[in-house]
């Protein structure tokens, strides 16, 4: 087994190489509750802290993605960080959120979701403050999530799964087809309002463009 460290700001990730599979998982059951994020590849093993900043920019896109499906009736499941798992193709990692959409009516009973009986999450988010070691955009794919929104903290980048096996980068998001992503942004950067009211702000925004988006 080789490990190497690697740190960037606020934010350290350590990769373990040769790491089983049975292994991979009896690390991952014995943590718990934690605040670390764990990636796996075909016995490369990436263990990454996770910082405040990393959580700030996290709950406030996922503050946002609940606003919008509340203010216009749309049922979701939320799968937060849960891990995603496929034995057979020894890939698995844990997207900063999740969410079931298209698919909801299919897990929205479930306690225990298992992605090799039950669809793959609608839309993963990744919060970017760094850049993983490993390819987590190959894992996505392997396990067939259609969408896949990476966000930096000043740039959202939309990634649609082609029938190729491989995301395409898009303009308009599969999951929400009416929204406009620059305008979507605009409330995920702003710095002018301060507490919730950037989520009132943003509710209202909503709300205004309901009628057209609904139709």
């Amino acid at each position: 087994m080789i490990a190497t460290l690697v740190s960037a700001p606020e934010e350290h990730r350590f990769r373990l190489s040769l790491v089983p599979w049975e292994a991979y998982v009896a690390f991952c059951d014995c943590l718990g509750e934690r605040h670390i994020r764990v990636t796996y590849d075909h016995g490369e093993m990436e263990v990454m802290t996770v910082s405040s900043r990393h959580e700030r920019k996290k709950t406030r896109l996922r503050r946002l993605v609940e606003a919008i499906t509340e203010e216009l009736e749309i049922d979701i499941v939320s799968g937060g960080s849960m891990t995603c798992r496929n034995k057979e193709m020894l890939r698995a990692l844990e997207p900063d959120e999740c969410y079931w959409i298209e698919n909801e009516p299919s897990v929205r009973d479930l306690d225990d979701i298992d992605l090799d009986e039950d669809p793959p999450p609608d839309l993963a988010c990744e919060i970017e403050v760094s850049r993983s070691a490993l390819d987590r955009m190959a894992i996505y794919a392997a396990l067939k999530v259609p969408e896949v929104w990476r966000w930096d903290g000043e740039t959202l980048s939309v990634h649609i799964l082609a029938a190729s096996g491989f995301y395409r980068a898009a303009k308009k998001s599969k999951a929400f087809p009416f929204l406009p992503i620059e305008e979507f942004v605009s409330y995920l950067t702003r710095t002018d309002l301060r507490g919730n009211a950037f989520i009132r702000a943003f509710r209202a925004w909503v709300s205004t463009n309901r009628p057209h988006w609904k139709k």
